[in-house]
């Protein structure tokens, strides 16, 4: 199990916020105050500290390391192809890389080589992963999506694409090709005062534990702001339960307890302050004599107000309202009965009627006194009339016919729902609806409870207009506005009547000893209350600052660095070794820093033996302050070389600009230990810079290792364009040549499309390239490449082909010349009239007949020399 195995084991047992920070830790180089920020909110929240940002630990993944791949297994990746949405990478590139030996791509900057080595980084789950991948910016917000990219690749020899998009899991079959960044070496001070070096991985139990030390740091911090000072409450302690509260305080201490002693009724505080006005008192008896004296007459008003308005309440008015109804409805068929009657016997109006029918009842109470011997009404003809006293004659019959009126149906029932109504009626109009608040009571009232006395005081003349507007509703049948509720203050009254007694009773008590201590004791604890009451927001922000420092107690437990620095000898102990320390010294040796040197000290620890690789610098300071930064890539890509070389497999492996930072002797070593390198396992190299490039091809050639080269250009909008030619500076003279000529038709046919800017620009940059061919030919053919420009050292075996004739000084000047003359500003800008694109094109000629005659008269010459070379060696012999 490889080492991040090892570490993705061991994050599954950790605390989420910590694999969190282990992912940080392998992504990144230095953790920012953000990411220092995030863990440290992650770990409060672990503990039950919320995070107002809502934040989520993000674990470490399988899929964010690369897979353990077999070591008999062989992958190779043939090609990168189909980028799509990775920044403006042009997509439908293909760009190959040599199954054997090594691949070079080269780019300028801007070129789009940056996207490649992004995708590539993250597609073999590479630890470097700080630069974003972003989608084309150019495109609308709809149409771009997650980055993606498809690999050629061969298993075992058996071709097949794997696809790679952002937010998903890598191929696995990447995972075998190790991506060099320069965090494959670290030193560290270690508990001893040395620098040790530290095997890719490792390092990250280092940074574990330092931001466990920043965390403690900040916990510090935090746990100091929230000190809560409770000594502010010690007014509040004693033998109550308030005090016993405020004595224990703590994190466990509920808002719940709190609050149940700080939130008082109504009730209560009233028994406060009775309490203590009961126990300032001097003469409680006489005082309580007074008191219930007072609650007397208050109660007498209440009960009156009680009883006065109930003679008012809307049951009174909805009964007078029925029966006065039902009369109403009774007297309305009656009537309509008295008006047949009337109409019938052709009598007096209002006969019938309610006037009528009252003199009739006269006539018949009268009757009983002056017609003893008769029964009224049947008096007979002769009889006078017991109201106008005359012979009744034919009012005999009438008054007959006026009795059967009277004894129907409607009449009777008239009259007995009007008995019924006025039954109801004259007691109600008869009332006497005041409640004898005199001015001494009222004046009591008004001290104890100003709106109280004003609402009594009002409440009599209300009662007076209530029953004044029902007596004349019974009459006149209009109720509205008398369905409106009287408020009677009688309960408000009672109530102070009670509070009244209540104190009376208290008072009573308090001028009894064992009594007055009960009350003491019930003061005592309502007097607590009260004042905690007043300072129960206080008290509660004390008792969440405790919780919040307890739990940030148990935070500074979640930041011990024991199990980290446990793991972390227990890893060293499988990598660390001899054999590493060898690997690294031949490493640094190769590439220029053999004056750093890595030695393995063993020592017994309680009966365990632990290693460590010791940097032996010269001076007892940090390597970034000894090395130049230079030398310190070099360390790195040393360090790289050594663990890929013990790792056993012959992975691919991919370098994104390795030599940045790089002089020009280290460079050179750089490309002969990757040229070496290369004949072990698939190298790719992604590099701007022309110079390593030529110096890989030259390494390459002499260590007999296949080379690939490849070029990323950008057009237009356009970045990343695949081209299997190296760019115009990589070419050799005659590729040069060919290039040339095919810008001249781009220029003719701008010429023949009336393009003259255009034409102008490319002919100008057209001459600047040519002379760029003459300087490539002098170098290539004229001199038989004994110097080459990005090239180490001078090859003098190859001045046997090397002939200068004056001619050749004549061409090459006046071809150099005329390049010159057009390849600059002044030409570009109008003021020197440019070439037309024949005379262009016979320039270029002019250079490709000259190299064509120059390279088979160097050919010829080399050959005749190396000849006589050979044919004068024997008379080089020595005679004895």
């Amino acid at each position: 199990m490889s080492i991040l195995q090892e570490i993705l084991a061991w994050t599954q047992g950790l605390p989420t916020w910590q694999s969190d920070a282990v992912a940080r830790l392998l992504a990144k180089q230095t953790l920012t105050a953000d990411d220092l920020d995030d863990l440290f909110a992650l770990l409060k929240m672990a503990h039950g500290i919320p995070d107002p940002k809502d934040r989520k630990p993000k674990p470490l993944t399988a899929d964010q390391i690369p897979v353990p791949v077999k070591v008999t297994t062989h992958v190779e990746l043939r090609a990168m192809k189909n980028m799509r949405h990775v920044n403006a990478i042009a997509e439908n590139q293909h760009l190959p890389f040599s199954a054997a030996g090594m691949t070079i791509i080269y780019g300028d900057n801007g070129s789009g080589k940056s996207g490649y080595s992004r995708v590539l980084k993250r597609a073999c789950r590479a630890r470097d992963q700080m630069e974003a991948i972003h989608p084309n910016a150019n495109l609308p917000a709809g149409k771009a999506g997650a980055p993606e990219a498809a690999f050629e690749i061969a298993v075992d020899g058996v071709a097949k694409d794997a696809h790679w998009t952002q937010g998903k899991a890598a191929p696995p079959e990447l995972s075998s090709f190790a991506i060099f960044d320069a965090r494959c070496a670290r030193a560290y001070l270690d508990s001893e005062d040395d620098f040790s070096y530290v095997p890719y991985g490792l390092d990250v139990f280092e940074g574990l534990a330092k931001v466990c030390k920043q965390l403690k740091t900040s916990i510090d911090a935090e746990h100091a702001q929230s000190a809560v000072d409770l000594t502010a409450f010690a007014p509040l302690q004693g033998d109550t339960p308030v005090g016993k509260l405020i004595a224990s305080l703590s994190a466990k201490t509920t808002k719940v307890q709190i609050d149940t002693l700080a939130t008082l009724t109504p009730e209560e505080l009233a028994q406060h302050v009775a309490l203590d006005k009961s126990l300032k008192e001097n003469n409680p008896k006489e005082k309580a004599a007074q008191l219930r004296l007072r609650a007397r007459r208050i109660a007498a008003i209440a009960t009156n107000a009680t009883n006065k308005g109930a003679l008012v309440d809307q049951a009174v008015v909805a009964k007078l309202r029925g029966l006065a109804d039902s009369y109403r409805t009774a007297q309305a068929a009656a009537a309509l009965a008295a008006k047949q009657f009337k109409e019938d016997e052709n009598l007096l109006p209002g006969t019938g009627g309610e006037a009528w029918r009252e003199l009739f009842d006269a006539a018949r109470k009268f009757a009983v006194e002056s017609h003893p011997d008769k029964a009224f009404p049947d008096l007979g003809a002769e009889a006078p009339c017991p109201l106008c006293q005359q012979p009744l004659a034919e009012g005999a019959a009438r008054m007959l016919r006026f009795e059967a009126f009277i004894q129907q149906e409607a009449e009777k029932t008239s009259q007995a729902r009007r008995t019924a109504l006025y039954a109801e009626y004259k007691p109600f109009i008869a009332q006497i609806l005041t409640l004898n608040l005199d001015d001494v009571t009222h004046g009591e009232i008004e001290i104890l409870d100003p709106q109280l006395a004003a609402d009594a005081k009002a409440f009599e003349p209300l009662l007076t207009e209530r029953q004044e507007a029902i007596k004349a509703a019974v009459l006149s049948h209009q109720w509205d506005g008398i369905d409106q509720v009287l408020v009677n203050p009688a309960a408000r009254l009672q109530a102070l009547a009670d509070k009244l007694n209540a104190e009376a009773e208290t008072l009573e008590k308090a001028s009894d000893e064992k009594a007055r201590a009960v009350l003491q004791k019930q003061f005592g604890e309502l007097d607590a209350r009260v004042r905690l009451s007043q300072v129960r927001d206080a008290v509660v922000t004390a008792v969440t600052k405790l919780s919040h420092q307890a739990k940030l107690v148990q935070c500074l437990s979640a930041v011990k660095t024991n199990a980290i620095s446990l793991k972390a000898s227990e890893l060293a102990e499988k990598v660390v070794s001899k054999e590493l320390a060898d690997a690294l010294n031949r490493e640094f040796k190769a590439l220029g820093v053999g004056t750093l040197r890595v030695s393995l000290q063993s020592r017994a620890d309680r009966g365990k033996a632990l290693h460590k690789l010791k940097l032996e610098l010269p001076q007892s300071r940090s390597p970034s302050d000894i090395l130049s930064e230079g030398e310190q890539r070099a360390v790195a890509i040393g360090s790289f070389l050594a663990e890929v070389g013990l790792s056993g497999g012959k992975g691919g492996i991919v370098f994104d600009d390795p030599v940045s930072s790089l002089d020009h002797r280290r460079r050179e070593r750089v490309a002969k230990r990757l040229a070496i390198e290369a004949a072990q396992r698939q190298v790719i190299v992604f590099t701007h810079d022309i110079y390593f490039l030529c110096l890989l091809a030259e390494e390459a050639k002499l260590a007999g290792v296949p080379i690939a080269t490849q070029s990323l250009t950008r057009r237009a909008e356009e970045f990343g364009v695949a081209d299997p030619e190296l760019p115009f500076e990589g070419k050799n003279a005659s590729k040069r040549i060919g290039a040339l000529k095919a810008q001249h038709q781009s220029i003719a046919k701008l010429h023949k499309d009336g393009e003259e800017q255009e034409h102008r620009k490319q002919t100008v940059d057209a001459y600047f390239r040519l002379r760029m061919a003459w300087e490539r030919a002098v170098e290539e053919v004229l001199l038989r490449e004994v110097i080459l420009r990005f090239r180490k050292g001078v090859e003098t075996q190859r001045l046997a082909g090397v002939v200068v004739e004056d001619d050749d000084y004549t061409q090459v000047n006046a071809g150099m010349t005329k390049c010159s003359n057009y390849a600059h500003d002044k030409a570009l800008l109008g003021g020197v009239a440019i070439p037309e694109p024949d005379e262009l094109l016979a320039d270029i000629m002019a250079l490709e007949t000259w190299r064509a005659q120059i390279d088979k008269r160097s050919g010829e010459t080399a050959k005749k020399r190396k000849g006589g070379l050979i044919a004068a060696a024997p008379s080089a012999v020595a005679t004895p």
